[in-house]
């Protein structure tokens, strides 16, 4: 926990991670004389059990890490047994990362593009492969001010492409390019309609990915989708927006249940992962963590924050009074803002 703003400014000036504690002052209130001998991190998303409630979330152009790029990372997750959300704008293709790990755990992270044809072709692709559910990115209408991207002039290297799209554009289309394919395709009219449109192709549960309020959470429980990870694509998007952790409660409160709800951005160490769960998330998802274990080691390097995450959520859980997921509840914390 950081002693204060100064310090978190300091710690962003010089683009160190900033947890998510750093935001809302959340403190834990352990329990003790509990028999935490034994303890269990297990839990279930969608009705599926995976080995603890961290997962990967989309994040693109692992190839730029690591040579490996995507396949790495399936392998690595498929190996601690829990679920990796695979990004549309991956540099492995949806078949690669089946064929590298095929027993893996896997959603598939789906934009709406003006073709509507490109988005459908990709779920029909991903639900032959077996993922297991549509994660739909819905806070991207338009590509946020990016101000590192811009500064550093990013470009994706032409040996890498986004493989997913191969043979989708046609060249004479690959003109002006906005990450690895032509600009101007995401599509802005998406609206609720939407969903509706992907449940009428797929007969795969659909998760929100986006969502930061109260009354967007509500509509997304009105609309039958399966669940809905609260983010602010990692402070990418809009200036000015909440933190993930700080938008948590009131969906949690909103959504009373109906739906399972899940939170990415700014989870950085075991303890936070406690308090996302004590707050009402059913799982978290890491972006940044875990493309740089992939910078770091590849598939080793992604396995291992993996392992560091597990082994510091079982100590925060044992030393809070926790023996199992399901003892984490929000009586765990108490929140004051900084």
């Amino acid at each position: 926990m950081l002693n204060s703003w100064k310090d978190t400014y300091k710690r962003v000036e010089h683009s160190q991670p900033v947890s998510i504690s750093d935001v809302l002052m959340i403190r834990l209130r352990p329990r003790i004389l509990r028999d935490v001998s034994a303890s269990d991190t297990r839990t279930t998303v969608l009705g599926t059990e995976i080995s603890f409630p961290v997962g990967i979330a989309p994040t693109a152009f692992h190839c730029l890490a690591w040579h490996e790029g995507e396949v790495a990372t399936a392998r690595a997750t498929e190996s601690l047994d829990t679920c990796y959300i695979t990004s549309t704008y991956s540099t492995c293709s949806v078949e690669e990362i089946v064929a590298a790990a095929p027993n893996g755990y896997r959603w598939f992270q789906l934009y709406v593009y003006r073709d509507r044809k490109l988005s459908e072709q990709l779920v029909h692709r991903v639900e032959a492969l077996g993922y297991k559910a549509l994660v739909l990115t819905v806070d991207v209408p338009y590509t946020g001010k990016r101000r590192n991207d811009i500064r550093n002039q990013f470009r994706l290297p032409p040996h890498l492409k986004v493989k997913n799209f191969e043979g989708m554009f046609q060249q004479e289309t690959r003109v002006a390019e906005e990450y690895g394919i032509p600009a101007n395709t995401l599509d802005p009219s998406i609206s609720w309609k939407d969903v509706y449109w992907l449940q009428s192709i797929s007969r795969l549960p659909v998760i929100i990915k986006g969502i930061l309020t109260k009354e967007d959470a509500e509509l997304a429980v009105e609309h039958g989708v399966q669940g809905i990870i609260v983010s602010n694509h990692g402070g990418r998007q809009l200036d000015g927006g909440p933190a993930s952790i700080d938008a948590l409660t009131e969906i949690v409160d909103t959504v009373q249940g109906r739906i399972e709800i899940y939170l990415d951005g700014g989870i950085r160490t075991g303890s936070d992962v406690l308090k996302a769960l004590a707050l009402g998330a059913k799982c978290v998802f890491i972006g940044r963590p875990a493309v740089w274990g992939l910078a770091y080691k590849g598939e080793e390097g992604v396995r291992e924050v993996l392992q560091i995450l597990n082994d510091e959520f079982r100590l925060s859980m044992a030393l809070s009074g926790c023996r199992s997921v399901a003892e984490i509840n929000r009586n765990l914390i108490q929140c004051s803002k900084l």
